[in-house]
């Protein structure tokens, strides 16, 4: 078995890859249809915030990913339900769940593999790389199969609750590793999807505040079924998955305005 990388779990060479629930070596095809047991958040939990970075261009490939047509959580149903329970944990305190990226179509993942053999675009790297180089990020940071494909992963941090994100900035002029004052989120000591050692749930320096920041996360999000990825602070997995071998590939569209029917690629 191969190590889990960045964006989830690499699978082995001999594994059966299913994807939207047909058997195949694809990508298939990126119009099927949101399979029944999977729900969008807003329809759980609707207090949970949602700053679904790859539906714009404030992440680190700096424009929209493909298969994301809407900024919209999607996730299997139990993962949003033990969601909803960890929400429930924290607006005592005055805090909120925000995530930044839940299902991800095996798509997406295609394009990121791509953007890992692109030229390097500076601000890019000054904001979400500003110490490795990009041809460091794969394998060892891009995985070609992503957890996130499967459903009941997500990204995840803790924000004050009524709180909300300044306007998207795509070009950002600190590095990931001070921070991001765009974002709303508690100090985590970095900034979303930053490559650097700086983003592992346990490293160095860290301040205090970091610290317990980072651990309420950790300790919020286990008591309700997820585990975290050590080389993440905001990236959680909910287990047992129940599509621990399935990768699906339908695509992120906009959640129907009641909430009850499946949506269609127009």
């Amino acid at each position: 078995m191969s190590v889990r990388q960045k964006f989830g779990w690499a699978v082995p060479v001999a594994a059966v890859v299913i994807v939207s629930g047909t058997p195949m070596g694809a990508l298939g095809t990126p119009n099927d249809a949101m399979p029944a047991r999977f729900v969008y958040l807003r329809d759980v939990d609707p207090s949970i915030q949602q700053d679904m970075r790859y539906a714009g261009s404030d992440n680190f490939t700096g424009r929209p990913v493909p298969g994301y047509e809407a900024p919209e959580c999607i996730l299997v149903k139990e993962a949003a339900e033990a969601l909803k329970g960890a929400q429930a944990e924290l607006k005592p305190m005055g805090l909120s769940l925000k995530v930044y990226d839940c299902y991800r179509p095996m798509q997406a993942v295609a394009a990121f593999v791509d953007w890992s053999k692109e030229p390097d675009n500076p601000g890019a790297k000054r904001t979400h790389y500003p110490n490795l180089s990009k041809s460091s990020l794969f394998p060892d940071y891009i995985a070609t199969r992503s957890g996130h494909s499967r459903g009941a992963t997500l990204d995840v941090t803790i924000v004050p609750a009524g709180s909300s994100p300044a306007e998207a900035n795509p070009v950002k002029q600190e590095p990931c590793t001070v921070g991001d004052d765009d974002d709303n989120g508690l100090d985590m000591g970095t900034g979303f999807d930053c490559f650097d050692p700086k983003a592992n749930t346990v490293t160095n320096g860290l301040t205090a505040e970091q610290k317990r920041n980072r651990q309420l996360l950790v300790e919020v999000m286990s008591r309700h079924g997820f585990k975290n990825y050590p080389k993440e602070i905001w990236h959680y997995t909910f287990e047992p998955e129940p599509f621990p071998d399935t990768y699906f590939n339908f695509p992120v569209l906009p959640r129907p305005v009641d909430g009850t029917s499946t949506p269609s690629k127009t």
